[in-house]
């Protein structure tokens, strides 16, 4: 028993032809025989890890591609259509809108029936942030703490649009953004939409002002109240980061948290809003553009006369989305090329973050871009800071006097109109009685005049009864009197 343990196969029989068969194979080969087992192992364990990984996804089921911060790295395949969904946000889902939320909503349904319609509100947004980028979506738990912690109305406007962009692309328009003709018409004939990936429009063209303390940052940008996107373009997501890292930043400067930050109306136009919008598309253009030799900056929309793609990005004219603003040459909602209409009654946002206001001539972009007031106030402005402190007290004085009396003067005219809006509405409302009255006398005196045609109808009817009752009677008076009943 011990000399078998002792031989290495066990026993005699089975060394022997262990023997036998070592003795068949070359001596080169069964030194190497260990190295091509070793190899063979090591190939199967890398193809079953693979196996493995192919069959087992990541955290939250998604492809290895998405992650859990960072810039995301998503290869971007374009499709041939945009998703046909319109998208609106606002405080209250569209059960409880207001009459004029109601007409604007009905504008982009009535014109595009075979698009679906969805808004989101302050009670559902959470969710859906959660659900498109958290762990069973885009695996983005940053983003989503992120659009959790800020708590400026404005601001997280700004990023659902975008995050909606992103996760699911179709159409965006504000609240208060009224759809002037189809969704069909978005898209030039000339153009087809498998070329494009993006549609935006010209809002502010007035490079004349680009070095303007004030109106610089803001005097070139598109529209973001309308816009139009495939899903998960790069650009929307580089936004959605480029604005984290901004205002992570202004918060550790205020030394706050995200929930307290401060922000002014520039900080929301450059941060958010129409500024960071443009910014992040031009940059996205020059970095795919096909040409390394153009270069693509404002000037390429400056004045632009017709629509034009630039890196697979339509930009439509300043008309298609903000006509009648009174600047950048925008004409007005009755052009051919006006696509939607901007109410602009939600937009009283910048009552939040107000605008910057010198103490003595006050905001301005109430000028509206026109450069005669613009040029006066920056003559006034400049005038100001070469006063002495006395002088400059009394100038704001007499400033603050002058906007005190027009702001009475606002509001006795508003008062007025109101008065006259109430007397008027009296007036209509004594008319409509009396009309009613009316409506009501004729229409009894109808009545009478029926019931009274009536009654005679059924008395003559009465009387040609009897008439023929006696007819009926004389008749058998006669017959009795010839005979027949003798």
């Amino acid at each position: 028993m011990i000399s078998k343990l002792a031989t290495p196969l066990g026993s005699p029989t089975l060394a022997a032809t262990a023997a036998q068969f070592r003795n068949r194979l070359p001596t080169q080969f069964r030194r190497c025989l260990p190295i091509y087992t070793a190899a063979i192992f090591l190939f199967l364990f890398i193809f079953n890890l693979n196996i493995f990984h192919s069959q087992v996804p990541p955290s939250g089921g998604l492809s290895a591609h998405r992650p859990t911060t960072g810039p995301a790295v998503q290869a971007y395949k374009p499709r041939a259509e945009f998703p046909r969904k319109i998208w609106q946000t606002w405080k209250v889902n569209p059960l409880r809108f207001e009459e004029r939320d109601i007409n604007t909503a009905r504008s982009w349904v009535g014109k595009n029936p075979d698009w679906r319609y969805e808004v989101l509100t302050d009670d559902n947004d959470m969710k859906y942030v959660e659900w498109h980028f958290g762990p069973d979506g885009f695996n983005r738990p940053d983003i989503v703490n992120f659009y959790r912690d800020v708590k400026a109305a404005i601001v997280k406007a700004d990023l659902l649009r975008y995050m909606i962009m992103y996760a699911e692309g179709g159409v965006y328009a504000d609240i208060d953004v009224e759809a002037l003709k189809p969704l069909s018409k978005f898209i030039p004939e000339r153009y087809d939409q498998k070329d494009i990936d993006m549609i935006i429009g010209v809002e502010i063209d007035e490079p004349d002002w680009k070095n303007h303390p004030i109106l610089g940052p803001k005097s070139r940008s598109f529209c973001q109240w309308t816009f139009m996107c495939k899903p998960q373009l790069p650009v929307m997501m580089r936004l959605i980061e480029q604005i984290m890292t901004w205002l992570n930043g202004v918060a550790k400067e205020q030394n706050v948290p995200l929930a307290e930050v401060k922000l002014d109306f520039d900080q929301i136009i450059s941060g958010t809003g129409p500024s960071a919008f443009t910014e992040a598309i031009i940059k996205e253009m020059d970095a795919t553009k096909e040409d390394p030799n153009m270069k693509i900056d404002w000037d390429m929309f400056h004045d632009l006369q017709e629509s034009r793609i630039v890196s697979r990005v339509l930009v439509l004219t300043v008309e298609a989305f903000a006509a009648g603003q009174g600047h950048s040459d925008s004409g007005n909602h009755d052009a051919r090329a006006a696509l939607v209409r901007h109410h602009y009654h939600a937009s009283n946002w910048p009552s939040r973050h107000p605008r910057y206001s010198h103490p003595a001539y006050g905001e301005v972009e109430k000028c509206n871009w026109n450069d005669e007031c613009v040029n006066k106030w920056d003559k006034n402005v400049e005038a100001f800071s070469k006063m002495t402190e006395a002088e400059q007290k009394k100038i704001i004085a007499e400033k603050e006097r002058e906007r005190q009396e027009e702001e009475d003067r606002k509001k006795a005219e508003e008062e007025k109109q109101k008065k006259q809006r109430e007397e008027e509405e009296k007036k209509k409302k004594e008319e409509e009685e009396k009309r009613r009255k009316e409506e009501e006398a004729k229409q009894a005196e109808k009545l009478k005049e029926s019931d009274e045609k009536t009654g005679r109808d059924k008395d003559k009817a009465k009387e040609g009864e009897k008439k023929e009752e006696k007819k009926e009677e004389d008749k058998k008076q006669e017959e009795k009197k010839s005979g027949w009943f003798s």
